[in-house]
C-alpha cells in the first residue's frame, strides 16, 4: 500500500519560466553549464557535471503566501525533460547518493507551518517517509531539502 507520492516542480511550469526568461519573482532566469549534480527539480534526475544546461530560478514549493513562504534557488534543466514518473517511491539516483544529496524531510500542518523535521542520514529515506506520516498525523505534507545547502528537492503527498 503507497503511503505518500512525490510530486516534482511540473513540467508545465517549467515550460512557462522558460517561455517568459523570468521566474515567478521578476528574477532573470540564469542558464548555465551544470557544474554540480543538482537534481533537477522536474525529473528529479542528477545533472552530469560539465554537460547539462541548467537553468536557476527563484522558486517557492508553497502554495499560500505568507510568512512561511521560503523562497530560494533550484535548478531544473535547460532541455524539455519529462516529470519524474515513479512517484511512489523516492527517486532512487537522489536516494542512493546520500554524499551528493544529503536528505532532511520537513513536514508541514495545512497552514504550511513547520511541524517537523528529521535528517534522513543514512536511513532508507523511502521507509522513513512512511514512518512520518504513520506517526504524525499533523504533518500534512513533506518537502525534501538538501540538508546542508537547505534548498528545496520535491513535495511529498500523503496517499
Amino acid at each position: 500500500m503507497n503511503k505518500f507520492k512525490i510530486v516534482p516542480i511540473s513540467r508545465d511550469y517549467a515550460a512557462k519560466i522558460k517561455s517568459a526568461g523570468i521566474d515567478d519573482f521578476g528574477d532573470e532566469v540564469i542558464e548555465q553549464v551544470a557544474t554540480g549534480s543538482g537534481p533537477c527539480r522536474v525529473s528529479l534526475r542528477p545533472f552530469i557535471k560539465g554537460v547539462d544546461k541548467r537553468l536557476l530560478i527563484k522558486h517557492s514549493p508553497f502554495e499560500i503566501d505568507n510568512a512561511f513562504n521560503q523562497p530560494g534557488p533550484v535548478f531544473i534543466n535547460s532541455d524539455d525533460v519529462e516529470e519524474y514518473s515513479d512517484i511512489y517511491r523516492f527517486p532512487p539516483e537522489i536516494k542512493a547518493n546520500k554524499k551528493s544529496f544529503p536528505l532532511s524531510l520537513i513536514g508541514y500542518d495545512g497552514g504550511q507551518k513547520m511541524v517537523y523535521t528529521q535528517l534522513v542520514g543514512d536511513a532508507d529515506v523511502d521507509e522513513l517517509i512512511g514512518n512520518i506520516f504513520d506517526s504524525n498525523s499533523n504533518v500534512q505534507y513533506l518537502h525534501a531539502r538538501n540538508a546542508e545547502a537547505c534548498c528545496f528537492i520535491c513535495k511529498i503527498e500523503r496517499v
